[in-house]
């Protein structure tokens, strides 16, 4: 019995090599806890819905991939760590996430130096900017749209409705400073005119000042530019100060959470959303609509609606874990070839838009991949 024993051992420690050899480690990190949690932990069970689907369905010729799942708490230090260990202890073929701009700047040099293929879900644009300074490759791409593409979409819609002066009130964040940036430097392109910029703690509690000084440049229309919270609570102030004008969020907020908190005041606000929010509404002959319509009925099937309803930054992770997972299928998961092949992504039809990666765009998506919503009867539709 006692050398039974020892020979069952023995052969599953040579298998045990094998085993490991079948999986590939993708690391996943978002904001699970901190002040964007409410982003970062459906994305994480995104994240898990996509992996079991890809695994089912064979995983990547043969080989299961597995998730190395970390917290970043909304704290780019923590992040930073996090993402070193991805890189040198699990020795992870490409790193999802994470949750936040400010975040995500504080990872990028550590995935240059590491070498390793990093898709972000992070909605601003400079972690995919600069990259050259790192080296010949860049290796950071991002799944949700570009905020120069949300701003874009926003201006063609304003410039369209005849608003063509506005007062801008903008988070004093990395993904806030990110789009003021893009709105003054596009808005002669769209005749538009920036009467005042004003900007707020994405912290704060109280915008009345802002929203005052805005409303007396008298603009034609507000455009905020933050996520979570405060973009809520910009509704709110506006509707209590008795503020009558349009208010136009950015991307990151179609979400029944913006609602939820904004109440009433919510009732008419505009933003750039992608398409996933008003799926149903999308013509028959829009490529996206049955991927869209597919991921919904995942969704809903793990009941994770239940807790997390469906919002614009819903996609992100599938999109990402899906695109690494395609390259990998045609050349393996060495990390230059990987790294190449992520960059050669054509047409690939995803929950945010239809993906085009270049080496001078590590995001890929265009104006077209985005619709203006509107917030009527309580819930987001598409624009008038």
């Amino acid at each position: 019995m006692r050398r039974i024993l020892v020979i069952l051992t023995c052969l599953m420690l040579l298998a045990s090599p094998l085993l490991a050899a079948d999986t590939i480690k993708l690391g996943a990190f978002f904001d699970l806890s901190g002040r964007a949690a409410f982003i970062g932990t459906p994305t994480k069970l995104v994240a898990e819905m996509v992996v079991d689907k890809i695994n089912a369905e064979g995983g990547i010729n043969g080989k299961m991939l597995e998730l190395e799942v970390g917290d970043t708490e909304a704290n780019p230090a923590r992040a930073a760590s996090i993402a070193k260990k991805f890189i040198y202890k699990d020795k992870v073929a490409a790193i999802i996430g994470p949750t936040l701009t400010d975040t995500g700047m504080n990872v990028k040099k550590i995935a240059h130096e590491g070498k390793t293929p990093i898709f972000m879900t992070v909605g601003g644009d400079p972690v995919i900017m600069g990259g050259k300074k790192f080296g010949p490759f860049d290796w950071v791409f991002k799944s949700p749209q570009r905020s120069s593409i949300a701003v874009e979409r926003l201006f063609i819609y304003l410039q369209q409705k005849g608003l063509t002066k506005i007062a801008l009130l903008t988070a004093a964040d990395g993904f806030g400073k990110d789009g003021a940036r893009w709105m003054k430097k596009l808005a002669p392109k769209y005749g538009i005119e920036i009467l005042i910029e004003e900007s707020f703690g994405n912290r704060d509690t109280d915008m009345t000042a802002q929203l005052t000084k805005a409303k007396n440049a008298k603009p034609q229309a507000l455009v905020a530019w933050t996520i979570g919270p405060a973009g809520s609570i910009v509704a709110k102030n506006k509707a209590q100060l008795g503020i009558d004008l349009p208010l136009f969020q950015c991307h990151g907020l179609p979400d029944p959470k913006y609602i939820e908190l904004a109440g009433k005041a919510s009732e008419g606000d505009r933003m750039p959303s992608t398409k996933l929010m008003v799926a149903d509404a999308l013509s028959d002959s829009d490529p996206q609509k049955p991927v869209i319509q597919e991921f919904i009925k995942l969704y809903m099937e793990k009941g994770y609606d239940k807790q997390f309803p469906i919002n614009t930054h819903s996609g992100y992770a599938w999109d990402a874990i899906t695109i690494v997972a395609n390259a990998m299928k045609k050349v393996g998961t060495d990390a230059e070839a990987l790294r190449n092949e992520i960059e050669a992504t054509k047409n690939y039809v995803g929950i945010s838009g239809t993906y085009n990666i270049t080496a001078e765009d590590h995001n890929g998506l265009g104006v077209d991949s985005m619709v203006i919503v509107q917030v009527k009867g309580g819930k987001f539709v598409m624009a008038d």
